[in-house]
Order: structure tokens, then C-alpha cells, then sequence
């Protein structure tokens, strides 16, 4: 197969982004003194001259209800373009589209005026492989604003990072639509939405304005959203990696690519939201048009691999709520002590021994639910049967607040960490760091009765 050439400038090294930023050397920076000659120019012009023409034609324009139905079902038209053409057909490669579907898709993305197939998909490309750094070319990282629409009007400061496009460039639609682009946006931008509400039904200034630039305007800022809004709003219940969000607001003004957080981690997948009741005119669009023959090889994530990635946020969110609770103090941290010293001691406070650990009681005697009697009863004895259902079986409850007064272990007292008992039921599905689980395990020095001096509770 074919290599794009373009990669040869794609060295093997350890961080590609880190070499390619401390090697190239981006544009000076825009000031106020170089600020006209850094513009976009042509950009610049089609996204003032839309939005001006836009509210002038509203101004003047009467809308009739058949020119607003067409309007709206002419954003979907040219939307779809991209969503399900420019995005999850040629830069994903979600699923296989037969000629028919490549050339409508291919007509409706010309609509939008968007740039070309390769063009688009090319930077998008470069977007996911370079997410949120300076090779990205609408970098979230930049601000809201930047990547919205400021990456169009300022020449970018470095050239976006290297990605292949070579399946592209062999691919006859996407050939025939970059050589005919200018002529095929100005027929479906304009001439198209103007004609059709001409001969339907005599509008044709309001099909000029509300079909064409009004329609424009919408679909313009429809896409630019999955650049900015989807980048900012919402949350992230695959990954947190990176600025992707997921929000049903975003999905509303996107035609569906508002799940976005999910799109970052299963880009080939043709789907953006993956549950039913989720609003994505795209998927459906592309499931009926493998329904009817005109799509194929629609490509979804497995499952299993999907519910892991949630899983992992389920997981984090749960250990970063475990933080903000305080624990037990560890076994490795409490002074060991002899059945004579924990004797001793009890007779000056009250002190408990359950399942091995030694536990002062002294702010809990008044607050026994089941009576200071049984409290004050134990003192000094071991209460683990009494506490385990010969008196009473516990609850997770007391189990969590009983671990929290240990103050010492007994000496010999319970092989540590076989009892399941030993382990409060609040920790049993501890949410271990990465650290803990890599590093060897490392245990603090505790006193022994071997010790010249024997420990003392706290």
C-alpha cells in the first residue's frame, strides 16, 4: 500500500509532539503590529459576510412556513454532509458507503462550506491523533473562542501535525470533489436553496436568505461546536485524559456529535451516543442507510471494552470520593501489645479488645444504642464473640465505626490479614491507587513486646 509522503516527516522518537514542538519553530506571535497580515483573509470573509447577510435578509425578508420547513430540512441535508459524510465516513472510517451515498454525501458536505473531503478530514484527523496540544489544530486548550472559530481567521502558528490521508487521496469521489469544490458550493450553498423555493412556491429571496444564508450560518456554527462546546461542556464517563465532554445539549446542536467523550475513545465507531433514547440523527441516518443497502461494515466497539472504559471513571470517581473520607489507621501503624499490657491499660480508660485490635471506646459508652451496660461489661475482656452475634451481630455500620477507635493489636492476638473480620466492610472494595498496586509493599516499623520498650496506646 501506498505511504502518504507527508509522513516522512514523522520521525520515530520517544514523544512525536515533544520532538516536533522543540525542532520546528512555530510563526511569531499575533501583535497588535502584525495582526492584519496574520488573518485569514478568505475565512475571514465567509464567516462575516454569512452571519451580516444573515441578519440583514431576516430584517428584510418576510419568512414563509414553507420556506422555513425547507430551511430546516435543508440544514439536516447539508449537516449530514458532514456529520455522517465528512466526519464518520472519510475521517473514521466508521463504515463503507456504496458511489451512490459517497456522491450525495460528498454534494450535501459541498453545501456546507467547509472546506474539501481531504481538507477536512486531514485536520480532523490531526485533531484526535494530537488532542489538546499545539499540533492540534483547533486546540481546546486555547480557549473556547480559539477553537470555535479562531483557528480559522489567524493563520495557524504551527503546522498541523502529520496524519495519512494517502486512503483519501486514492479515492475517486473524494478526487472529484476537491477538483469541482468551488462550483459544487456555490450550487448548493446558493443556487440550489434559492431555486427550489422559487419553482415550489415563489420565494426565491427567501430561499436565498433563510435556505441559503441563514441555513449556513447554522450549520457553520452546528460543526463548530464539536470543536469548542463539545470540548467544555459536560463530563467525561470514558476517560478524563483529555478535553472531550459528553452532553445532551452539545448532541442538540451537532446533529448528534455531542457524546464527544465517548467519539475521543471509539473514534471508528459509527456511533456517538450509544444508548437508544440518546439524540443522534447521524447514527440513524447511517443504520437506515445499511437498512437500505446503500452503507456497510457499520463498525462498533466491543462492548466488553466500552463498559471497562466506563468503568475505569466509575472506578476514579469512586477513589477520589474514598479521599475525601477518613479511614482506620493501619494495622502497621498501631503499637503491638502484650495481654498484660492491654490489661493494665483497660483499668485506667476503656479499652476494647475485638478480633484482635484493641479499641477505646471512651467517646461511644454514652451512644451504645444497646446500652452503656454492655460497653462498659467488656472492658478489658475480649468482646469478639459478643460483637460477631453472641450478643449481637453487627452491622456494616458499627463494623466502619468500631475500626475507626483502634488504637492498638494484640500481640498474637489474630494472624492479621487472613480474617476476613479484620477488614472493615467500608474497605473490602477499596479502590487501590496504581501505586499501591506496583510498588512493594512497604510496612512501617511498629513496637513489639520484643522491643526494648513496649509500645503505649495513644
Amino acid at each position: 500500500m501506498a505511504v502518504d509522503p507527508s509522513l516522512d516527516d514523522a520521525p520515530e522518537v520517544e514523544n512525536y509532539v515533544s520532538h516536533t514542538l522543540k525542532t520546528t519553530k512555530p510563526l511569531s506571535p499575533v501583535t497588535w503590529d502584525n495582526f492584519m497580515s496574520e488573518l485569514n483573509w478568505l475565512n475571514v470573509a465567509i464567516l462575516t459576510i454569512v452571519p451580516i447577510m444573515s441578519i440583514l435578509g431576516i430584517c428584510y425578508t418576510k419568512l414563509r412556513w414553507e420556506t422555513a420547513l425547507f430551511s430546516v430540512f435543508y440544514y439536516y441535508f447539508t449537516g449530514l454532509g458532514i456529520t455522517a459524510g465528512y466526519h464518520r465516513l472519510w475521517a473514521h472510517r466508521s463504515y463503507n458507503a456504496g458511489k451512490f451515498l459517497q456522491y450525495f454525501l460528498a454534494i450535501a458536505g459541498a453545501g456546507a462550506v467547509e472546506g474539501s473531503i481531504k481538507w477536512w478530514s486531514r485536520g480532523h484527523r490531526a485533531h484526535h491523533r494530537y488532542t489538546d496540544t499545539e499540533l492540534d489544530p483547533y486546540n481546546a486548550g486555547e480557549g473556547f473562542w480559539w477553537s470555535h472559530v479562531g483557528w480559522m481567521l489567524i493563520k495557524p502558528r504551527r503546522k498541523p501535525g502529520v496524519a495519512d490521508v494517502s486512503d483519501l487521496s486514492k479515492n475517486e469521489v473524494v478526487r472529484w470533489q476537491h477538483r469541482h469544490y468551488i462550483l459544487l458550493i456555490l450550487v448548493m450553498s446558493f443556487v440550489l436553496p434559492t431555486v427550489v423555493p422559487w419553482l415550489g412556491w415563489g420565494d426565491a429571496m427567501g430561499g436565498y436568505i433563510y435556505g441559503g444564508f441563514v441555513r449556513l450560518l447554522f450549520v457553520h456554527h452546528s460543526t463548530f461546536c464539536v470543536n469548542s462546546l463539545a470540548h467544555w461542556l459536560g463530563d467525561s464517563p470514558f476517560d478524563d485524559k483529555h478535553t472531550p465532554r459528553d452532553h445532551v445539549i452539545t448532541a442538540l446542536c451537532t446533529i448528534g456529535e455531542g457524546y464527544h467523550n465517548f467519539h475521543h475513545q471509539f473514534p471508528m465507531d459509527y456511533r456517538n451516543a450509544i444508548k437508544w433514547y440518546q439524540y443522534d440523527p447521524t447514527k440513524w441516518f447511517i443504520w437506515v442507510c445499511e437498512k437500505l443497502g446503500l452503507a456497510s461494515h457499520l463498525k462498533v466497539f466491543p462492548e466488553n471494552e466500552v463498559r471497562k472504559g466506563q468503568l475505569t471513571m466509575e472506578l476514579k470517581r469512586m477513589r477520589e470520593a474514598q479521599e475525601k473520607l477518613s479511614w482506620p489507621q493501619d494495622s502497621n501503624d498501631l503499637p503491638v501489645i502484650s495481654w498484660e499490657s492491654y490489661l493494665e491499660q483497660s483499668a485506667k480508660r476503656p479499652l476494647i479488645l475485638i478480633a484482635g485490635f484493641i479499641h477505646d471506646v471512651a467517646s461511644f459508652i454514652d451512644e451504645h444504642p444497646g446500652g452503656a451496660r454492655y460497653i462498659i461489661k467488656y472492658i478489658g475482656r475480649d468482646a469478639t464473640t459478643a460483637f460477631f452475634g453472641g450478643v449481637y451481630d453487627h452491622s456494616n455500620a458499627a463494623h466502619n465505626l468500631l475500626a475507626m477507635k483502634r488504637v492498638g493489636v494484640l500481640h498474637g492476638g489474630m494472624p492479621l490479614g487472613v480474617d476476613d473480620k479484620l477488614v472493615p466492610p467500608s474497605q473490602r472494595l477499596r479502590v487501590a491507587r496504581y501505586a499501591e498496586l506496583s510498588s512493594p509493599y512497604n510496612s512501617s516499623t511498629a513496637c513489639s513486646d520484643h522491643d526494648d520498650k513496649e509500645g503505649m496506646l495513644g
